[in-house]
């Protein structure tokens, strides 16, 4: 497999831009060390919840905030400011890079990311526009704003992994089968590998012009991946999302990669070259930790892992859980204390500051 780099290095990364925090909880605890506390942030905490964020974004389509570095910065503070959380998660999509790249594709509310014209032959996948660092050059403006902002809080950059992009672009929208992703992978496989790889070559561009803006660690989604047997993650997804993360690596900041319903594919998801490994709700983080540490060394990092679900629950309930995971997070080299998806649009935010609170204390 032939996967080209994108044209970043850390030679080129603007002057200044790669910010030393040797004490921030989540750095510290994404190496293996040991943080002052076990460190805290939400997956989607920018948004949804938050009602400054509707208020700002109100009447502005989610792509065209993604774009723009003012409104993106305000976001993506938004959360450190109200609940205290130990990291910023850059505020973007998983299509971000897409869009940007020229292909019709828009984000319908109620609905999620819509193809204009699915991707399904050759002849698609020739035609796919490449990603120039040009192209989300307002992305690294925002970046490059939000370091100068955050002080010592870092900033998690953030892209989807080629197989979920690839399963959005083959079904056209989001999809409880993938029917159509699977059936490509078995039955032109080479075409899937040459879509999977240019791909793979769109994620690692945004990544890198991310890194090169000042982000200090990265997080890989692959929402999707879920839906795969470990064998066939193992063939047709885990060489693209390692060319990724090997892409990144000469940056020298923590990989964490995220997938939903992976408990299975844990060790692949390692093995990948993740530094921490996300876990949803349905493994035990120490259950977790074992699995993992059967792929090697060294010892696991561990993120995750509240059912974002349970934060509807009375708080005696919600307090249980926290303990109850940040024990069993003991049992890794180090754990980034996180729900095991994204945080509801009904979650109340006051409960999420207080999970903060809690967990701190621990």
């Amino acid at each position: 497999m032939n996967v080209m780099t994108a044209p970043f290095s850390p030679s080129t990364a603007p002057e200044g831009a790669r910010r030393s925090l040797p004490d921030a909880p989540l750095l510290v605890a994404a190496r293996g060390g040991v943080p002052s506390r076990v460190p805290v942030w939400f997956m989607r905490q920018a948004g949804r919840s938050l009602p400054e964020y509707r208020s700002v974004r109100e009447g502005v389509p989610m792509l065209q905030a993604c774009f723009d570095p003012g409104l993106l910065t305000e976001i993506t503070m938004q959360p450190v400011r109200r609940h205290g959380v130990d990291a910023a998660i850059l505020f973007s999509d998983i299509v971000v890079p897409l869009y940007a790249a020229g292909l019709g594709i828009d984000i319908v509310p109620g609905t999620g990311p819509v193809v204009a014209h699915p991707v399904r032959t050759a002849a698609d996948v020739d035609a796919l526009p490449e990603l120039t660092v040009e192209q989300v050059a307002p992305v690294a403006e925002g970046v490059s704003m939000l370091v100068r902002e955050l002080g010592e809080t870092p900033l998690i950059g953030f892209a989807g992994a080629p197989f979920t992009l690839a399963s959005y672009l083959i079904e056209g929208g989001p999809s409880r089968n993938h029917e159509h992703t699977k059936a490509l992978m078995h039955a032109e496989p080479e075409l899937w590998h040459r879509l999977a790889a240019r791909l793979a070559d769109v994620t690692t561009t945004f990544l890198r012009a991310q890194l090169a803006a000042g982000v200090d660690a990265v997080q890989l989604f692959d929402s999707w991946a879920g839906a795969l047997s470990p064998r066939d993650y193992r063939e047709f997804v885990l060489p693209h999302s390692a060319a990724v993360l090997a892409a990144v690596a000469d940056y020298d900041v923590p990989r964490i990669h995220f997938g939903v319903g992976t408990g299975e594919l844990l060790p692949a998801l390692r093995e990948a070259g993740a530094d921490v490994v996300g876990v949803d709700w349905r493994v035990p983080l120490d259950e977790a930790a074992r699995r993992l540490r059967a792929a090697g060394e060294p010892e696991p990092v561990v993120q995750g892992n509240l059912d974002p679900a349970l934060l509807m629950a009375s708080w005696p309930v919600i307090e249980a859980e926290v303990r109850r995971i940040v024990e069993e997070g003991r049992g890794a080299a180090g754990h980034i204390f996180n729900l095991g998806h994204g945080v509801l649009p009904e979650t109340d935010p006051e409960v999420l500051t207080r999970v903060v609170e809690l967990v701190h204390s621990l």
